[in-house]
């Protein structure tokens, strides 16, 4: 604890940094799994395989990945980011299509009845019914993001794993403990923040009109 307060500067500016890549790839992520997730939820045929390539990224391992970019796209937040959005996929792809499928026909159907086209019945009835289960895969994305953008240490990508990496090459224990501390703190915290907007994501649908 006390190399955090000693070298806050350089703990709080690795920190920020580790922020800055696991928001960056969790919102390009979105940009892809939204359409996706819709799309899946919609032509039924499509799941399978896309959720089996998604499946096939998710299992191979994260060094092997970044080991396979780097000859295409350099060292640097950039093969970080590609690597962070891939991995990703597969929760935020899954979560999606559970939240737009397990929405009840029978609303569906009234909102047809009601004159709505597709676009409104999407964006007026079911993705605000699907949000609070897309938070949840929100959430877990994030705490694997958290975790995964350690390894961004290994590509000169910076966050935390810059501080881990280093540490463990100059065998610093105290650089270890306190970059393990502050990215278990994040994921605490970003845990939290999810769990508190999905419960107002749900508390929001019981008292809608």
């Amino acid at each position: 604890m006390s190399y955090i307060f000693e070298n806050w500067d350089v703990v709080f500016g690795y920190t920020l940094e580790h922020l800055s890549l696991v928001g960056q790839a969790l919102a390009i992520a979105l940009l892809f799994a939204l359409p996706v997730g819709v799309a899946v939820s919609r032509v039924r045929w499509l799941a399978t395989g896309v959720l089996a390539v998604l499946g096939i990224i998710y299992t191979v391992p994260s060094l092997a990945l970044l080991g396979f970019l780097i000859p295409f796209t350099g060292l640097g937040s950039g093969t970080l980011l590609i690597a962070l959005v891939a991995y990703a996929q597969v929760t935020l792809v899954r979560n999606i299509t559970l939240a737009f499928n397990g929405i009840d026909p029978a609303v569906v159907e009234a909102a047809k009845g009601m004159g709505m086209n597709g676009w409104q019945r999407l964006y007026r009835v079911e993705f605000p019914l699907a949000l609070p289960v897309i938070f949840a895969g929100v959430r877990v994305t994030v705490l694997l993001l958290v975790g995964l953008a350690t390894i961004g240490g290994w590509v000169a990508a910076g966050g935390l794993g810059r501080l881990l990496y280093t540490s463990l090459k100059t065998d610093d224990l105290n650089g270890v403990l306190a970059a393990a501390l502050m990215l278990s703190l994040l994921a605490i915290l970003a845990d939290q923040l999810f769990r508190t907007i999905e419960r107002f994501s749900r508390r929001d649908l019981l008292v809608r009109p």
